[in-house]
C-alpha cells in the first residue's frame, strides 16, 4: 500500500529546532569557558611563582667585628720594647706620652745598668722612676725616644674564661705574641723574689723573658703586666699558668712616673 508523501506539517516536526541548537551551544561556550577560566588561573599560579623576580635580600644584622690577634698585635707592637738590665731580660711596655715604661721590678731590680730597646730599632738607657717591689712593678724613663712614641692604651677588666694576649721577648724571641684565656682571679703566687696577691691566672704561653709585657684583652687593651709563671718543675719552663699583676694594681705602683698618658 502506498504511503502519502509527507506533508508540510510533518517534516517540520521532524527538523531540529532552532531554539534548541541556541541554547546547546550557549551551554556549550559556558562550560568552555569556565573551563578556560580554570586553567588559565592554574597556569598564571605556575608562571607568577615562577617568573616574579626575587627583590633584593636585606643584609642580615651582625655584631661588631672583634679585631683578630694579628691585628692587636699589629696596634700594640710599637708600645712594647726590650728591657736589658745586667744579665736580665725582659720586656716593657709604654703607658705614657712622657715615654714612661712599666715593667716587672724584678728584671731591673739590683742594677743601674738598664737600657731599652723601641720596636723601630731605637735603644737607649732608662732610668728607674719608680718601683714597687711588694706589686713587682717598676717604671723606667728612657733618656732618649723614637720619633713616633707610641704609648698603649690601658683599661678594661679581666674576666674568666675571656681571651687575653701575651706580648713579650720569651727566651730572648724578640716580640713574640701567644694567646689563651683568664683562668683565674686574685690567684697567690711564690716566687724567688716573694709572695704576690691579687693576681690575674691565665694560660697564654709565656717565658723567662716574657716579664713586664702588656697583658691584652679581646679589645687590645693592657689589663696586666705579665710577672711570673707556675714553675712545679723548678725549671723555669711554661707549665700552662701564668700570672700578671692587673693594670689598676700597677698603675698604683709608679703613678708618679706616668705622666699623662692614658690611664683608667
Amino acid at each position: 500500500m502506498d504511503r502519502e508523501p509527507d506533508g508540510p506539517e510533518d517534516a517540520e516536526s521532524r527538523r531540529p529546532s532552532v531554539r534548541g541548537w541556541r541554547r546547546l551551544l550557549a551551554a556549550m561556550l559556558v562550560v568552555g569557558a569556565a573551563l578556560a577560566a580554570v586553567f588559565a588561573l592554574r597556569l598564571g599560579g605556575v608562571i607568577g611563582t615562577a617568573s616574579a623576580p626575587a627583590g633584593p635580600r636585606s643584609p642580615a644584622p651582625t655584631a661588631t667585628a672583634r679585631p683578630t690577634v694579628s691585628q692587636i698585635y699589629q696596634r700594640v707592637r710599637p708600645s712594647v720594647v726590650i728591657v736589658r738590665a745586667g744579665n736580665a731580660l725582659g720586656t716593657g711596655v709604654i703607658v705614657a706620652d712622657n715615654g714612661a715604661i712599666m715593667t716587672a721590678n724584678h728584671v731591673i731590680a739590683g742594677t743601674r745598668d738598664i737600657n731599652v730597646t723601641f720596636a723601630d730599632g731605637t735603644t737607649a738607657r732608662a732610668a728607674v722612676a719608680s718601683a714597687d717591689p711588694k706589686q713587682d712593678i717598676a717604671t723606667l724613663i728612657p733618656t732618649a725616644r723614637p720619633e713616633v712614641l707610641v704609648p698603649a692604651t690601658l683599661g678594661g677588666s679581666a674576666n674568666v674564661g675571656a681571651s687575653v694576649i701575651a706580648l713579650g721577648n720569651p727566651l730572648g724571641l724578640a716580640y713574640s705574641v701567644s694567646s689563651g684565656i683568664v683562668s683565674g682571679l686574685n690567684r697567690t703566687a711564690e716566687t724567688h723574689d716573694g709572695k704576690y696577691s691579687g693576681l690575674i691566672q691565665f694560660d697564654a704561653p709565656v717565658n723567662p723573658g716574657s716579664s713586664g709585657g702588656p697583658l691584652l684583652d679581646a679589645q687590645g687593651l693592657v689589663i696586666g703586666i705579665v710577672v711570673s709563671i707556675a714553675d712545679p718543675g723548678h725549671d723555669d719552663a711554661f707549665a700552662g699558668i701564668g700570672f700578671a699583676v692587673p693594670i689598676g694594681s700597677a698603675i698604683g705602683g709608679g703613678r708618679g712616673a706616668l705622666g699623662n698618658g692614658p690611664q683608667i
